[in-house]
């Protein structure tokens, strides 16, 4: 069992005596401390602050408000601002206003402005004019009146094109339809309405000879009431007369 030597705890009796120096019991031995050696330790690095993280912030919605001035005023910004980023827009135009009358009088047309709006009646006094005009150019003075009055604009509301473009193409249709039941050597157009919207000319065109398309020979002239209130235009118009006269005088014969 590989035991060198062992001591019994008590005397055994008829034993054999003991070895003194196995029963000397070593002194242990002083050993001196060692010193603990200081464990170096890193210095401290100071304590830098985190940095706080900026808290998000919400989007500034900004309400558009009426200044005082736009108060005062009853102004309403949005829809100026509207209005100015907008195209600019062409105005609308507005429609003409005229009254025509078509009569006819031998070979002749005649598509009379009506000074008063209103038709004719016997003693007017553009009428008395226009029965002077026919006698002096050969043509019956009592001229026959044909349809009602041509009115423009024809409605008072609606979303109708009732532009000078539409006018003119009214007009025209009109005269263009009563030239099929009847032809005529020569259309005369009294008064601006009617040399502008059948004509298609202007003031410039008085007192000569026009070709429209879809309508042949015209005459253009002022109109009654301009002819009343300045009588020195007469002359131009009988001038002008003597050069057509020809015309629907052969045709009567």
């Amino acid at each position: 069992m590989q035991v060198v030597s062992w001591l019994p705890r008590t005397e055994l009796p008829f034993a054999a005596p003991s070895r003194p120096e196995l029963l000397d019991t070593p002194e242990p031995l002083d050993v001196a401390p060692v010193p603990a050696m200081p464990v170096a330790r890193a210095p401290a690095e100071p304590s830098v602050p985190m940095p706080e993280r900026p808290k998000p912030e919400r989007p500034k919605i900004e309400v558009p408000r009426p200044s005082l001035a736009s108060t005062r005023t009853n102004a309403k910004p949005m829809e100026e601002a509207e209005e100015a980023a907008a195209p600019d827009k062409a105005p609308p135009v507005a429609p003409p206003r005229f009254a025509l009358q078509l009569l006819r009088a031998g070979r002749c047309l005649l598509l009379v402005e009506l000074p008063t709006g209103e038709p004719f009646q016997s003693r007017d006094p553009a009428y008395l004019l226009l029965k002077d005009m026919l006698r002096a150019a050969g043509l019956p003075d009592s001229p026959q009146i044909i349809g009602e009055p041509v009115r423009w604009p024809l409605l008072s509301r609606g979303a109708l094109d009732q532009g000078p473009e539409a006018a003119r193409d009214f007009v025209q249709g009109f005269v263009s339809a009563r030239l099929e039941d009847e032809p005529c050597v020569c259309l005369w157009l009294i008064g601006l309405p009617a040399v502008k919207f059948a004509g298609e000319a202007d003031a410039q065109a008085f007192n000569r000879e026009l070709q429209v398309e879809g309508l042949g020979s015209a005459w253009a002239l002022p109109g009654l009431e301009l002819l009343m209130e300045t009588p020195q235009r007469k002359a131009d118009v009988w001038q002008a007369m003597r050069r057509l006269m020809a015309r629907w005088k052969e045709s009567n014969e």
